[in-house]
């Protein structure tokens, strides 16, 4: 009941946001985006069990490339933040939070962003700083991992940390938006990272961070 007053709401928002279908189990998120492609997909809780979310949105990541996730955290404890980031989400909102701030965020992560807040953000990096081979290659830059990445991999992540999305790196660099995103898996491979927002923090940590209440870091999509 839940989701479908949400889906009502956003379907009544000034955002002029399409659903095309909401759903409280994985089985449903499957069958809803195997009829039609979203760009953006909320998930919270499922009533398949509590990884149940955490595993159909690493599940999309994966057959889904092209559909920007968003987790709503029952709570933004640090746990539950990491494993969000990690699954692949690119905006992580807390249930509570008012219906305006889910619908700006929506519109931020479908325009290419990535939507975390302060402390959420932090808990990312600290994440990530305790990561062996980030924390390696901290210790000793020169056998950083971008060394090992052709020229052309090296300009994927530094379109990524521009904030270009798919479409705009291919323009950028004159390729196919397939072939960006199979750059992109081989260069996570590369230097270890699992999801497209550790490769943009660890590309930008600590040159570039964006803080104000509500956070909003630039993110390939």
């Amino acid at each position: 009941m839940s989701s479908e007053l949400m889906a009502a709401a956003l379907r009544r928002s000034r955002y002029r946001m399409e659903v095309i279908g909401c759903t409280a189990d994985k089985a449903g998120i499957r069958s809803i985006l195997s009829k039609k492609a979203a760009s953006v997909a909320l998930i919270g809780a499922l009533k398949d069990g509590p990884r149940a979310a955490f595993d159909v949105t690493r599940e999309l990541r994966a057959s889904n490339p092209d559909t920007s996730i968003i987790m709503l955290l029952d709570s933004m404890a640090r746990s539950a933040v990491v494993n969000a980031f990690r699954a692949g989400a690119v905006g992580i909102l807390c249930r509570d939070e008012p219906f305006h701030v889910l619908c700006k965020c929506i519109q931020s992560v479908h325009q290419g962003q990535v939507w975390a807040g302060s402390e959420v953000l932090r808990f990312a990096l600290e994440a990530l700083a305790q990561t062996p081979t980030i924390s390696k290659f901290r210790r000793n830059p020169s056998k950083a991992p971008k060394t090992l990445l052709t020229k052309r991999e090296k300009d994927i992540v530094d379109s990524v940390t521009d904030g270009l999305t798919n479409r705009d790196i291919s323009r950028r660099l004159n390729l196919s938006e397939h072939t960006v995103r199979n750059y992109l898996f081989r260069i996570f491979n590369k230097l270890g990272t699992s999801n497209r927002l550790e490769l943009a923090l660890y590309a930008l940590h600590p040159r570039r961070v964006t803080r104000s209440d509500t956070t909003l870091v630039s993110e390939a999509s």
